[in-house]
């Protein structure tokens, strides 16, 4: 039995496979932030950057070891992985040591000084005052504030010198690890380079101050290349009007000084032309910050305008689509996870439609009871939610042979990508299949509606991620056919990664446990547990909740139930029915009606 943070993946890494990805075509790349340091952000930003633009440049690509200590040292959970992007098998994907910010090691307790608060230290990295350290028994961080060299107190102790430390106190033993958690001049050189940064919108102004007349400022943008901030002029009048002055006349760097204060705002003074009339008295230097106020303003409710038009928020009446209101009769579908060869499933009652994920089919000893399932309801290849490129082939031929020996009525599509799938099979085989949408298409809008049924689908799967609100929002006069998950455990997490052999893609030597007759799970630190299943042909688990959803629907305008299950056998299966088609929950701690009741 593992333990540990066996979720835990190490912090992906692709600085080695940036020159690849750029030439696959990859146009932009995504840094992490949330719940990130902003010195984190600033950091990784900065070395990705660097590397982006020497990938794009003719010098030769080689990374830097000081660049990889540097993101090591804003953040890492024992050290980095290269994620899914080699094509060798990754044996070290997960770190289930800590599932945090591992710092760098720096050495181990040499000696202690405990009265004195001191710990000595042969140091394999550098270590310097404000640098943030802890301790391998310690969660509790400490700040270093006095570091010595043979009794003498230094800004910075380096890498093979014994240094000391003083004011450590805690549960410190010998030859306890020390990782540095964050360098102090590494957080303040981020910290500058964000902190002075600002881009501003450009403006170009032009001031026209005449005697006997009022002070007219126009102001253009200069910012071309943002569509929101395109090509904006604005013109603002004061009601003021100049007169000649008896002492201390305007002058021209008054006014500038004036018109530039536009320190805390998106905008920032290019030029200003200065028409000016000598001797000229103005009452109250505030017109003119009046004025500059003015014009930023108005440019802003400009700008916004334009931002309203460019992505308009979307609703059913924007459409002019017919809807349809379906039937209030529900049929009822059931996906059957797990599959039992001895299981009698041709006394299944008020079973409509059954959906059987694909790998079972490439299973010899589930030939007899899919034959028997197969002739005796409606019945669905679910598709995987991921496919692998390298077992895209295999997946072709075992759907080109199930297909060819069993009667099938359709698919249940997972991905995005199996759009492509549906023109396919619409072209070899015109009007012979139907296609229903799984609820990992991710549909929370009519307009997805619509484009899922342009591509074919029949039936779309309501997300069980959605609230009541949504839920009836989604379902009522939907463009097509929804069906509501009213009772299985929800898949918490589909991952490309084998927690049985610990890798994310087969290998010669994996004892192929997932080919094994039994049930595995995960347990937390509150006891509940969690099924975890390999699919047996990729190298892809999936993650059940503790819980079992159980809602009754009738209050959601669906045209059929579905009920997901895994392992219940055919009497447990026609009680479950029995209670949705009364309109009834399960009730018990082990159910959940899931997130009926959050907004999300």
């Amino acid at each position: 039995m593992d333990k540990g943070y066996l979720l835990s993946t190490k912090d992906l890494c692709a600085l080695d496979f940036l020159p690849q990805l750029i030439r696959a075509g990859v146009m932009c790349f995504k840094i992490e932030g949330r719940m990130k340091t902003p010195e984190y952000v600033a950091t990784v930003t900065r070395i990705y950057r660097k590397y982006i633009d020497l990938a794009l440049s003719e010098e030769p690509y080689k990374v830097e070891k000081k660049d990889l200590e540097e993101l090591a040292q804003v953040f890492n959970r024992g050290s980095f992985s290269s994620g899914h992007l080699d094509s060798k098998p990754n044996k070290s994907l997960v770190f289930a040591q800590k599932p945090n910010h591992m710092g760098i090691y720096v050495g181990n307790v040499a000696n202690l000084k405990a009265n004195k608060g001191h710990v000595l230290v042969n140091l394999t990295d550098s270590l310097s005052i404000g640098d943030t350290i802890q301790f391998e028994k310690e969660t509790t961080k400490y700040t270093v504030s006095e570091l010595m060299l043979k009794g003498k107190n230094v800004p910075t102790a380096h890498a093979k010198q014994l240094a000391e430390i003083g004011r450590m106190k805690g549960n410190l033993h010998l030859g306890d690890k020390i990782y540095r958690i964050s360098q102090k001049e590494l957080s303040s050189f981020a910290k500058a380079s964000y902190q002075e940064e600002h881009k501003k919108v450009l403006l170009h102004g032009h001031i026209v101050l005449k005697k006997q007349e009022p002070i007219v400022l126009t102001v253009t943008t200069c910012n071309n290349t943002n569509p929101l901030f395109h090509d904006i002029s604005v013109c603002f009048t004061s009601s003021e009007i100049l007169m000649e002055a008896k002492s201390k006349p305007l002058d021209k760097e008054r006014i500038l000084t004036q018109l530039t204060k536009t320190k805390d705002t998106l905008f920032s003074f290019d030029a200003i032309d200065v028409d000016l009339d000598d001797n000229l008295f103005l009452p109250s230097i505030k017109v003119l910050n009046e004025l500059r106020r003015n014009a930023l303003e108005e440019i802003l409710v400009i700008a916004k305008s334009r931002l309203n038009r460019l992505s308009p928020t979307l609703n059913s009446e924007d459409f002019n689509i017919k809807r349809k209101t379906f039937s209030p009769k529900r049929t009822i579908s059931i996906l059957l996870n797990v599959l039992d060869e001895n299981e009698s499933y041709e006394n299944l009652k008020n079973v409509d439609q059954v959906y059987i994920p694909l790998n079972h089919f490439s299973n010899k000893k589930y030939e007899s009871v899919l034959h028997t399932i197969t002739h005796h309801f409606d019945t669905y290849l679910y598709l995987p939610t991921i496919v692998k490129a390298n077992y895209k082939n295999l997946l072709n031929t075992m759907i080109a042979k199930s297909i060819d020996t069993f009667p099938i009525k359709g698919f249940v599509i997972s991905n995005l990508g199996d759009a492509i799938f549906i023109k396919k099979m619409c072209e070899k085989y015109p009007n012979r299949f139907s296609f229903i949408g799984n609820y990992t298409l991710n549909v929370y809008n009519h307009k997805t509606q619509e484009e899922w049924k342009k591509l074919g689908v029949k039936k779309l799967t309501v997300s069980p991620e959605l609230d009541s609100k949504t839920m009836q929002n989604m379902t009522e006069n939907s463009l097509v056919e929804q069906e509501l998950i009213v009772y299985g455990k929800t898949p918490l997490m589909t991952m490309n990664y084998c927690l049985l052999g610990k890798t994310n893609r087969c290998f010669p030597t994996c004892k192929v446990y997932c080919k094994e007759n039994k049930e595995y799970y995960l347990k937390d630190r509150l006891g509940f547990t969690f099924r975890v299943m390999p699919d047996r042909v990729q190298t892809v688990s999936t993650i059940y909740n503790s819980k079992t959803i159980s809602i009754e629907g009738s209050n959601f305008s669906v045209s059929s139930y579905r009920i997901d299950l895994l392992g219940e056998n055919v009497e447990q299966i026609n009680s479950i029915v029995e209670t949705v088609l009364a309109k009834q929950r399960l009730e018990g701690k082990e159910y959940t009606n899931g997130n009926l009741n959050r907004e999300i």
